[in-house]
């Protein structure tokens, strides 16, 4: 094992931050993702595992080893949503220690059975969804399944209890509330530990890239709006470390979230220039916006395409259910328009 790949660090004491690889390319676009080990009385807490793949579970098992944790010592693993990324070990750890409890929230739980289990109906439904808003039919088969290879990263478990925000979680040593932060996923969560003022932000705050905010069949109708409502709940909370799903801890999360908005805020004003100007679908107007990904775009990968696809489609629903645009149907495919028209 290289351990260049990971790394343990302890946050505060009797909590540790493991970063686990996400690929054995160190040129991979997520470096690796973040598990937390929190210390109880009965033994570990777990938030997140990465998703499996061999040098995945190698990283997770020698971190723990170095702590001298096994695998039977962890008593709970909480999600903070089940993303793969997230939520792909969680089986596998459950086989290495049977006892191990599996919690999140309820929108998440339900929603494991959809993506990984009866994924067929879903799929279909995707491709219904990119079709009504402009995606050309000779794209929408790749964009479609462009998910799909990562179902050979995930080891299913079911959950063993459902959290629904509000709840603290005890370890024994410390208290975790459960802080529900809807947007990047449906039942996405945060915990608050406040001995440390310490928050566990999974996707939800990330301290130099924008999460993911898609418009999709499991997305609810307004992600953005739910997404950016979950960033007030967070403003005034005191927090001196925020511990992301990815990248690394940061200070200063209140300015994070000031950023995030502002960033949200002008992509709005680029997407309503781009309407003004008769780019009135999702996917015309997904083509022209300014992504990260320093490419053309018929370049993008598919899956990057598609994300870029259903994040232009939730800030039209946002822009839309804020009146700012109206959305119609022409020729059956939906349409934004500006409202003086």
């Amino acid at each position: 094992m290289n351990t260049d790949n990971y790394r343990v660090i302890e946050i505060a004491r009797g909590i540790y931050q493991i970063r686990i690889p996400l690929s054995e390319d160190l040129n991979f676009a997520l470096e690796g993702l973040n598990c937390y080990l929190i210390e109880g009385t009965k033994g570990w807490f777990m938030i997140d595992t990465g998703w499996f793949l061999p040098v995945s579970f190698g990283a997770l098992e020698e971190s723990l080893h170095s702590l001298k944790i096994d695998f039977s010592d962890i008593q709970t693993i909480i999600l903070t949503h089940s993303h793969p990324d997230h939520y792909g070990m969680a089986g596998k750890i459950k086989q290495q220690s049977p006892g191990v409890k599996l919690i999140c929230h309820r929108w998440e739980s339900d929603l494991i059975e959809f993506r990984y289990i009866n994924f067929s109906e879903p799929r279909e439904d995707i491709a219904f969804l990119l079709g009504k808003h402009g995606v050309p039919e000779t794209e929408i088969p790749s964009l479609g399944s462009a998910s799909m290879p990562v179902l050979q990263r995930v080891t299913i478990a079911l959950p063993d209890h459902m959290l629904y925000g509000g709840e603290i979680i005890s370890t024994g040593i410390y208290d975790l509330e459960v802080i529900w932060t809807p947007g990047h996923s449906p039942g996405h969560i945060c915990l608050y530990e406040p001995q440390n003022k310490l928050l566990f932000c999974g996707d939800h705050i990330l301290p130099t890239i924008t999460s993911n905010i898609g418009y999709h069949v499991f997305s609810g109708d307004n992600p953005l709006g739910d997404y950016l409502n979950s960033l007030n709940k967070l403003v005034h909370l005191q927090v001196d470390l925020a511990n992301p799903g990815h990248e690394d801890s940061f200070r200063d999360m209140q300015g994070r979230i000031n950023n995030i908005f502002e960033h949200h805020t002008q992509r709005g004003i680029e997407i309503q220039r781009l309407i003004e100007n008769k780019c009135t679908n999702s996917y015309q107007i997904a083509r022209q916006l300014t992504w990260s990904l320093n490419l053309p775009w018929q370049e993008f990968p598919p899956l990057q395409k598609r994300f870029a696809i259903t994040e232009t489609i939730a800030h039209l629903e946002y822009m839309r259910w804020e009146g700012k645009v109206k959305r119609t149907l022409k020729n059956n495919y939906i349409n934004y328009d500006p409202l003086s028209d």
